[in-house]
């Protein structure tokens, strides 16, 4: 049994689009990342699959039980660990407080262990804390029921690099006692740490849904060479060759000659390695190195927007300011639920 399923999922507010037509599975023991900049629908989603809404279309299950039944889905949400992206508490209480509340409401398993790693500091009012503390206490009340399924919604927002990387860390040990998680992020590199499959989201719709490995492999290679002589782009005009820069920088390091030029140039290469070899060897080669594409690359191939171009566009007014809302208020909030809604949402998910 997947952990989720989706079939055509489709949230409208009005005439706004959240999401439209997601289908994707994510497998039990599985890390899944769903990627998309602020605003491509990453929170719509999450919010629905958590059951504080309906989807307008489709269907979807959580740990087996459908989104429509009620009854079934508040049992499941008992086995799942929700961290919101901008966790809402009651500010004039201390950490600790909300520790023990949420431990009666849904059990206790973790607290001890969870504090080792994130440490509030619980004896303090909530309204003191920094956006780091608040996202390390969400965590422990995340985990601390020991859940099957964990839904996080930019999960390693506000926390320390350290912290980051603890975070990090831990997801992976979780994984080996074969928790599940769905995850939203922007940050690549975190992305590219731990996750197994991403589905990349744009605009609403999924438009990539592979594993990670592949989808950077099938982005190619960043291949930078420093070339004795003067050497055109024609040089390298091999299929699977995109994005050529070319330019001079200075002499080369011939001892014969002091002002021997050398051209510098880079590429993204998706071909084979053997003919991007043999047109090396035509060459002088100063320096080479083939490199992994940065995943900052990767995603803006799938995303697939000229950021010039849309700044043009929105300085013209041209934006469209409906179709990649994420919910209702699109002006002013994107991908971050309002804090009443994030307040209803942290109540609901300990309403087990």
């Amino acid at each position: 049994m997947a952990a989720i399923e989706t079939d055509g999922l489709t949230k409208y507010y009005g005439d706004v689009r959240g999401v439209e037509d997601l289908s994707f599975s994510v497998a039990e023991g599985e890390v899944f990342g769903f990627l998309g900049p602020n605003g491509a629908g990453k929170t719509t989603t999450i919010r629905t699959l958590m059951g504080f809404q309906s989807p307008t279309e489709g269907s979807a299950t959580v740990l087996g039980a459908d989104l429509l039944d009620r009854g079934a889905l508040r049992a499941a949400r008992a086995r799942v660990g929700y961290l919101p992206s901008e966790p809402a508490f009651d500010e004039g209480v201390s950490g600790r407080r909300l520790l023990e509340y949420h431990g009666a409401l849904r059990g206790d398993v973790r607290s001890d262990e969870l504090l080792d790693l994130f440490d509030p500091p619980l004896d303090r009012k909530v309204r003191e804390y920094s956006r780091g503390n608040k996202q390390m206490l969400a965590i422990v009340l995340a985990f601390m029921h020991d859940p099957d399924l964990l839904i996080m919604d930019e999960p390693t927002s506000g926390l320390d690099p350290l912290k980051q990387e603890e975070l990090l860390e831990f997801i992976r040990s979780e994984q080996q006692r074969g928790k599940t998680f769905f995850f939203s992020s922007h940050i690549l590199s975190e992305v590219r740490k731990v996750c197994d499959r991403v589905g990349i989201v744009r605009d609403g719709h999924l438009v990539e849904l592979e594993d990670i490995e592949s989808l950077i492999d099938r982005s190619g290679k960043t291949v930078r060479a420093r070339i004795a002589g003067d050497v055109g782009a024609a040089a390298f005009d091999l299929d699977g060759v995109h994005d050529v820069e070319i330019g001079g920088d200075g002499v080369s390091d011939d001892a014969d000659s002091a002002t021997a030029p050398a051209t510098t140039l880079s590429f993204t290469y998706t071909g084979a390695y053997e003919p991007l070899l043999e047109r090396v060897l035509d060459y002088e080669i100063l320096d080479l190195t083939i490199e992994e594409a940065p995943l900052e690359d990767v995603f803006m191939r799938f995303y697939g927007e000229d950021p010039a171009a849309r700044v043009d566009q929105v300085e013209n007014g041209a934006s469209d300011r409906a179709s990649g809302a994420d919910g209702p208020g699109a002006g002013g909030g994107g991908d971050r639920a309002s804090g009443a809604h994030a307040e209803r949402e942290s109540a609901e998910s300990s309403d087990v």
